[in-house]
């Protein structure tokens, strides 16, 4: 099947309440397109330098997702057009973000990682790390960014009933913090869990945006 064959039929099987990130990190621009043709308009990336890059040849209303592992001093890069942010796991990163943001002149919004995979390759704060970021007195003054909700991976595992463990742990997490941090706050309502292997089970866990690549771009050629 085609990219645009596999973006019409995943995104006709997705609740609507489902935001699909295709993720297009190590595809061609070209790759993109195909999708974007096809009426994708959310990408995920995972490195600085590639996003960038692909964003200079892309359609301006592409709104891009950074969702790896990110450095402080690439938060400069991505700055001035990065839609969401998913991997925030430190309050110096979201200061970073913050203080980018505003010499744009621009609000972008953040996921915070959690990790609850038992996997020690999983990136993300500890359910107590990010209670403790949110009770943080230095969180008042970041007028620039908006947290927006949480982004988590399960255990890569064939044990569907571990994965659905951890993602439950994950909507517990996001309902707790909800009532605790954000309560009368629209802007806290993403849970981002799932990927192209494990996307049903977080959906049915409370899901509201999907992180897929190989499902509808194929391997990743490194």
């Amino acid at each position: 099947m085609s990219i645009a064959q596999n973006i019409v039929q995943l995104k006709a099987s997705l609740p609507t309440n489902v935001t699909l990130v295709a993720v297009s990190k190590f595809h061609p621009a070209e790759a993109l397109k195909e999708a974007y043709d096809a009426g994708q308009r959310v990408f995920g990336e995972s490195r600085a330098q590639e996003l960038t890059a692909k964003q200079k040849v892309l359609p301006d209303d592409i709104e891009w997702h950074f969702i790896g592992p990110l450095q402080s001093n690439k938060v400069k890069d991505i700055a001035p057009f990065i839609h969401t942010i998913h991997s925030i796991d430190s309050l110096k990163l979201l200061q970073e973000v913050n203080k980018q943001a505003a010499k744009n002149n621009r609000v972008i919004r953040v996921l915070l990682e959690i990790h609850v995979a038992q996997e020690d390759t999983k990136y993300g704060m500890t359910p107590d790390e990010c209670r403790q970021l949110l009770q943080s007195e230095q969180l008042a003054g970041l007028d620039n960014i908006q947290i927006c909700g949480l982004m988590g991976m399960a255990t890569y595992t064939d044990d569907t009933v571990l994965i659905e463990q951890e993602f439950h742990i994950l909507h517990e997490l996001f309902i707790e913090l909800k009532a605790l941090y954000f309560i009368g706050n629209d802007n806290f309502a993403e849970l981002s869990m799932g990927m192209s292997h494990d996307y049903p089970v977080a959906i049915r866990q409370g899901s509201t945006m999907i992180r897929v690549g190989t499902s509808i771009f194929g391997e990743r050629e490194y």
